[in-house]
């Protein structure tokens, strides 16, 4: 769903990292890791558009989206109330089961609600707004920021049992060295990498290989 060739590169005025090798994401969750300021969020703007590569062209197919950190709506509004306006009838429904199995208060102000509670709308409704019958992309920078471990979990459970429909990249920082990450890009000085293993590979693994 994300193809990358060769020598593809992300930057600004000056070139950030680039790929050695092309890369092919398909349909599931694809975790990106990187030390602070190597190109993380970079990528994922690059990849949704924001910005233009340095050099190269990548190729993607499905419903794009791409959830930055620093969404946000108007502050009177509440959950219910984005949901609604946003979400078809039947998606609506689903994304407000789901909020109240992550207990977050659909019915207080956007304005007055912790940035866990905040980070939680975005999510529900970049999940909730794809479209299952066909394949969905979503670039999500940093999803884990202000989420406590149980919310966590549920997104995590939420995501494995859609994979099927959906390609993920996920940029995030792993609080505990056991988390399964089958599929992984690297982003370590200058290089852009993918890491492959479909039986064991965790994040206690790869940060080793971070710089």
């Amino acid at each position: 769903m994300i193809a990358i060739p060769e020598n593809f590169e992300i930057g600004y005025k000056t070139t950030i990292a680039k790929t050695t090798q092309a890369i092919d994401l398909g349909k599931g969750n694809h975790f990106l890791l990187a030390r602070n300021g190597r190109g993380k969020t970079t990528l994922l703007r690059t990849l949704a558009d924001d910005l233009k590569p340095r050099s190269g062209t990548f190729t993607y197919s499905g419903k794009r989206q791409y959830i930055a950190e620093d969404i946000f709506f108007e502050p009177h509004l509440n959950a219910k109330d984005v949901f609604r306006a946003m979400l078809t009838k039947q998606r609506c429904k689903e994304a407000l089961a789901f909020a109240e199995r992550i207990e977050l208060n659909i019915k207080l102000p956007y304005g007055k609600l912790s940035t866990g509670n905040k980070r939680k709308v975005s999510l529900i409704l970049a999940e909730f707004s794809a479209i299952p019958e066909q394949d969905n992309l979503l670039l999500l920078d940093e999803p884990f920021t202000g989420l406590d471990a149980f919310t966590r979990d549920c997104f995590l459970e939420l995501w494995s049992d859609t994979q099927d429909s959906f390609c993920r990249l996920i940029s995030c920082h792993p609080d505990f060295d056991n988390m399964e990450m089958h599929s992984a890009l690297l982003i370590s000085p200058g290089e852009i990498s993918h890491h492959v293993d479909q039986s064991s590979q965790t994040w206690g693994e790869l940060k080793s290989l971070l710089n």
